[in-house]
């Protein structure tokens, strides 16, 4: 492949940037797939590690669990890609939300519009970028709730995108329960995170009381 890579530790989240140029729909077209598409270049992202994983697969297990159950949205998992506008990047956002009547900006590879809820797991090389890169263009382009959680720190932010257009911070109640302000009713106990293994899908729904 075309392009010079910045190389990091073996095993690492690292982020390799590369000189080669397409524009997004030759983006889509190729053979990249854990990639993003910025400033008409292809970042090329590592594999995940198991436990960014398993937190990524939970929350969207837990979304389209909640939200299906409902009949009100759908969660997708990276790879799948968002672009919400001309000037905006092709992110991979690690999970994305969506409601039904939102459906018409589905793609086939891509999600045309800002999500309602975008979550980023964070990785010892994408927390700049999770934390500042990506929180400027998810509030730009509109993203209802942006959740950073970081398995490394056992932290977890969350915020709403505010009446002026600029993210503020959902606060988790003192039970240690996060309540989502855009999917009504969902909510999670943020421990849950860091659990080892992570809760089953029977033990929340048991929480839950739906069972």
């Amino acid at each position: 492949m075309a392009g010079q890579h910045k190389m990091h530790p073996a095993g690492a989240a690292a982020v390799y940037s590369s000189s080669h140029r397409m524009t997004f729909g030759e983006f889509l077209g190729s053979d990249f797939t854990n990639a993003e598409w910025v400033d008409g270049k292809v970042v090329e992202l590592t594999n995940p590690s198991y436990r960014h994983q398993a937190v990524s697969d939970f929350l969207v297990a837990l979304l389209n669990l909640f939200a299906k159950e409902r009949r009100v949205g759908e969660a997708v998992s990276a790879p799948f890609k968002m672009k919400p506008g001309e000037s905006f990047p092709g992110r991979q956002p690690d999970v994305l939300f969506f409601f039904n009547e939102r459906r018409k900006s589905l793609r086939t590879q891509y999600f045309a519009a800002a999500a309602d809820i975008v979550i980023e797991v964070i990785s010892p090389y994408s927390r700049q970028r999770d934390q500042e890169e990506k929180f400027e263009e998810y509030q730009r382009a509109g993203v209802g709730e942006y959740w950073l959680i970081d398995p490394i720190r056992h932290q977890a932010s969350f915020y709403r995108l505010a009446e002026n257009g600029l993210f503020e911070t959902i606060k988790v109640a003192g039970d240690g329960i996060f309540r989502s302000q855009v999917l009504e009713g969902f909510w999670i106990r943020v421990d849950w995170l860091w659990m080892e293994p992570l809760p089953s899908l029977w033990a929340v729904l048991q929480k839950w009381e739906w069972i």
